[in-house]
Formats: C-alpha cells, sequence, structure tokens
C-alpha cells in the first residue's frame, strides 16, 4: 500500500505548511533502524483541518512530531510559511515555535502537576514577555473561558483535581496562548468519552474558526476525522497510501486498506449486514518493510507487480489519490 509521489501537492494558494519527502528513523541497539515515516509528502492551506489516520504504529505521531522538529528528521524538508524550518539553527527554531503548537495525546502528563492550571496557561505569555502582569492575567483568564473553564474556580487549582477531559481543555488554553497560526492535535481525544470527545472538537472547531487555525488532526478514529476534516491522508507503515476529502474517502475508499478502515467503523442500524473486510495476518517489521508495495503482504488484491514496484499517488478522481497499482472501483 503505501506509495510515494507528490501528485497530490497543491502549489495554488500557497500553503501555509508543506512537507516533502520527510524520512523519519528510530535507531535500535545492535538492529536496523525502524522506518517510522518514509518520504511522506503533504501540504497544509490556511484554515483547513487535515486529518492523518491510520492503524497504531504507522508512523503518525512521529510524523506530527517530525513536522514540529520536535525529533530528529533525517531527510526531507518542513516548509512553514516559506521557511525550511529543517534547515534552522536551534535559537531560529525557537523563535518559530509560538507560530506552530501542538496538543499531545496524554493531556494529563502533559500537564506540569506542580503548576496551577492559571500559571500553566501564562508559561508561554511569560516565556515569551507577551504583556504586563495584568495584561497576561486577562489573557489566560479568556483563554480559559474560550474553552469552557471558569477561571475563578479552576485558576488556583492543579491538573491532577480534573479529568482527562478538563485537561485536554487546559492543553488547548495553553497551545492556543501565543496565537499560533497552526496547531498539531496528535490523537486529542482518543482516551475521553465519547460525551467529552464531541465536547473537545467542538471546542477546536470553534478555536479554529476564532483564531483562524489551521490543524493537522491525527487520529485513528475515522468517524472523528470525518466529522471534522477537510481533508484525510491515510498512513500505513510509514507511508501514505490514499488522500480524498471526508466524504469520498467513507463512501468510495480507492485503497483496499482504507476499505478495510472505512468497514470497521461501527453502523448505529441493527438491520444493517456488517460486511467487514478483514486483513490476513500481521503488519510486517517496520525494520524490514516488503518491497514494492508494503501493504501487499496483506492485500487481497496483491500480484506480482506489487513486489516489483512501489505504487506512486495519482488522482482517482478530482482532487483525490490513491497509491495502488490495483485500485477498489
Amino acid at each position: 500500500m503505501a506509495g510515494t509521489g507528490k501528485a497530490h501537492l497543491r502549489d495554488s494558494p500557497a500553503p501555509i505548511l508543506r512537507v516533502e519527502d520527510l524520512v523519519i528513523e528510530y535507531k535500535t541497539k545492535g538492529q536496523l533502524p525502524v522506518q517510522a515515516v518514509s518520504g511522506v509528502s503533504l501540504e497544509v492551506h490556511s484554515g483547513e483541518t487535515l486529518a492523518i489516520i491510520g492503524e497504531s504504529g504507522c508512523g503518525k505521531s512521529t510524523l506530527g512530531k517530525g513536522i514540529l522538529q520536535l525529533i530528529e528528521t533525517q531527510s526531507g524538508s518542513v516548509v512553514f510559511d516559506g521557511v525550511d524550518i529543517t534547515k534552522l539553527s536551534k535559537e531560529e527554531m525557537r523563535q518559530t515555535r509560538p507560530n506552530i503548537q501542538m496538543i499531545f495525546q496524554d493531556s494529563i502528563s502533559s500537564l506540569d502537576p506542580h503548576m496551577t492550571v492559571s500559571s500553566i496557561v501564562e508559561l508561554p505569555l511569560k516565556v515569551w514577555n507577551r504583556g504586563n502582569a495584568e495584561e497576561r492575567k486577562t489573557k489566560v483568564n479568556d483563554l480559559l473561558r474560550s474553552v469552557g473553564l471558569d477561571p475563578e474556580v479552576v485558576g488556583d487549582r492543579k491538573p491532577s483535581e480534573f479529568s482527562g477531559g478538563q485537561c485536554q481543555r487546559i492543553s488547548i488554553a495553553r497551545a492556543l496562548a501565543l496565537a499560533p497560526k497552526v496547531l498539531i492535535c496528535d490523537e486529542p481525544v482518543s482516551s475521553l468519552d465519547v460525551s467529552i470527545q464531541a465536547q473537545i472538537l467542538n471546542i477546536l472547531q470553534e478555536m479554529k474558526n476564532r483564531y483562524g487555525l489551521s490543524l493537522v488532526f491525527i487520529s485513528h478514529d475515522l468517524a472523528v476525522v470525518r466529522a471534522i476534516s477537510t481533508r484525510i491522508v491515510v498512513m500505513y507503515l510509514g507511508k501514505i497510501c490514499e488522500i480524498a476529502d471526508p466524504d469520498t474517502l467513507c463512501e468510495t475508499p480507492r485503497h483496499h486498506y482504507t476499505h478495510a478502515l472505512v468497514s470497521s467503523v461501527p453502523v448505529p442500524d441493527p438491520t444493517t449486514k456488517n460486511r467487514r473486510a478483514i486483513l490476513q495476518g500481521e503488519p510486517p517489521s517496520p525494520t524490514n518493510p516488503p518491497s514494492g508495495c508494503r501493504f501487499r503482504t496483506r492485500c487481497p488484491a496483491a500480484t506480482d507487480l506489487c513486489a516489483a514496484e512501489e505504487p506512486q499517488l495519482r488522482e482517482s478522481s478530482p482532487g483525490n489519490f490513491v497509491a495502488c497499482h490495483h485500485p477498489r472501483d
């Protein structure tokens, strides 16, 4: 499945974030390196929500951290606002970070347990000398209210006193403190109850509209990303296999792996027959991926061509792309 290519990249209008041929490997002692992200290219335009989905271990979170340069990237480029941030010095990267922030998957552990909520949200403002004490207090109170928290009630309390959903609200407020242009959300609702998930998603959508954000939303939940995304990128074993708008991808998936993902989403209708596509076998080792198409060892349509030649992303319908030698009709 997974393939390469840049046919899906759009030059007009100019994207706020463009990733090309990004490669990220984890070194292991005495073994071959883990190929977590292998030549991924994508772009995010202003006001867009780009969702990245795939099973655990496909490289989604690694890609998000690599975009932010929180982990080392081996090759490729990450162009943010016209500047390739992979080539910046540490201080230049530090100056760039206020404009591109991240919400981490584990909301509770991402917050300092020894700090109060107000101090956590205020910290980015203090580090960057944004306003005086009174102005920062006003800003913090506004941010907390915008995510549905009363600063008079929560301001002097610590993260351990709150639920996962409330901690995620605090994380969102902190991420927005410096008014970023791009917000990377790494599975922000995966550990929350369904009712709380909806609240957090509504907050993210509201913040996106209020502050003019562009979102990169990483998730393994196709039902969630369909509700909020502009486009969806499907990853498998460090590669992109399909890119499409949410309705097209969910209703007529072209890649066999995407079809399996879509068919695994429960349908809330007892009269509907379950036609789930069951994948055979286990995902290959990322230290020694298959030749050609990385999905071929589990694909029902695999042929000798799939082993000999890696598929390239090509347009399957206007604006939608698939990397497969034998795409579904």
